[in-house]
């Protein structure tokens, strides 16, 4: 077995500037898994210690945990012979996938085409930043794929007009449950409210990450 240095120069990326990165528990052996990398996110994720991506429906860099909290903390890194694809190893904290499951692999096909869930979704010690931002990254693929029967899907193709009409409606919606001094009120409309906000987010452009800048700012 032969041992040396490779130049990162000498990684492979596609015709995009990116390469696929397996992630897998360095522990348990689980792939979580698969996300893109570029040259810089493989830098950050080098120089930081933990993964760092790079999203094609955002056109940007993202830090995973970044604001959920379920980071990634590299333990080992490898690329394969033709040094054109990455598999990572890491200490996963909570949920790899944004739908609250350990792993993103949680649904088995059987032989026979139908599927199954073959994990439970984590629950314990829910964090609203946490819940966040699974939720934009759902917004942010039903922004890319538009899928039939998404109200999510109607909502983007309707455009900024009806977004903000909705933002609206469940802002004036609180504002009754608020008077109305019920509480489980309050949280059905507050959370319809955060997820018309976060679709409004979205359509702008505009990360969870420069949020959460603006508010530590002010903090």
């Amino acid at each position: 077995m032969s041992e040396g240095t490779i130049n990162l120069k000498q990684i492979k990326y596609n015709s995009e500037g990116l390469i696929p990165a397996i992630i897998q528990e360095a522990k348990s052996g689980k792939v979580l898994m698969l996300a893109y990398m570029n040259e810089e996110s493989l830098q950050k994720s080098l120089a930081a210690g933990e993964t760092w991506f790079y999203s094609r429906s955002r056109q940007e860099l993202w830090h995973k945990g970044a604001t959920s909290g379920h980071v990634q903390k590299i333990k080992e890194m490898y690329f394969d012979c033709d040094a054109d694809t990455l598999l990572i190893k890491v200490e996963q904290t909570g949920a790899s996938c944004h739908e609250g499951y350990h792993s993103c692999f949680h649904n088995k096909l059987e032989l026979d085409g139908k599927s199954k869930v073959q994990e439970v979704q984590q629950s314990g010690g829910l964090k609203l930043g946490g819940v966040l931002q699974e939720i934009h990254e759902v917004i942010l693929d039903r922004q890319e794929k538009r899928p039939e029967k998404s109200y999510t899907t109607y909502l983007f193709e309707k455009g900024i007009d009806k977004i903000l009409k909705k933002v609206g409606e469940e802002t004036a919606e609180v504002i009754i449950a608020a008077k109305n001094n019920s509480e489980s009120e309050v949280a059905y409309e507050v959370s319809d409210l955060l997820y018309h906000l976060l679709v409004l987010l979205v359509q702008q452009c505009v990360s969870l990450e420069k949020i959460a800048e603006e508010l530590q700012g002010r903090r």
